[in-house]
């Protein structure tokens, strides 16, 4: 099994920053991919940000491209999220996901990211 536990949300006005982390524990090893996902109210969970770090890639969706950052420090086993240029449309719960390489198996449990007009 492994635990994911994010922090760093919050509430922040628009154009403001905020760094997510996400500490991963527990069975780690062969989690390649790791990825960050968002559910604002009334809509889908979307992927906004991945990274794979057995290939070295990273994904961002369009909406995040130039604001949005994932990064990972394997020997913490954290993920973070470095976002700015915040806007409202931003505003959600943003989740932590893990898995083998291809696939998302383990999710914590959100954190609320809020930006204020």
């Amino acid at each position: 099994q492994v635990q994911l536990v994010e922090s760093g949300g919050g509430l922040v006005q628009t154009g403001g920053s905020l760094r997510l982390s996400c500490a991963a524990s527990g069975r780690t090893f062969g989690m390649n991919a790791m990825g960050w996902f968002r559910q604002a109210p009334g809509k889908e969970r979307e992927l906004v940000a991945g990274i794979n770090w057995s290939i070295r890639s990273t994904y961002y969706a369009d909406s995040v491209k130039g604001r949005f950052t994932i990064s990972r420090d394997n020997a913490k086993n954290i993920v973070y999220l470095q976002m700015n240029s915040l806007k409202p449309e931003d505003t959600a719960v943003y989740y932590c996901a893990a898995g083998p390489s291809g696939q998302y198996v383990y999710w914590g449990q959100g954190t609320q990211v809020t930006v204020s007009s």
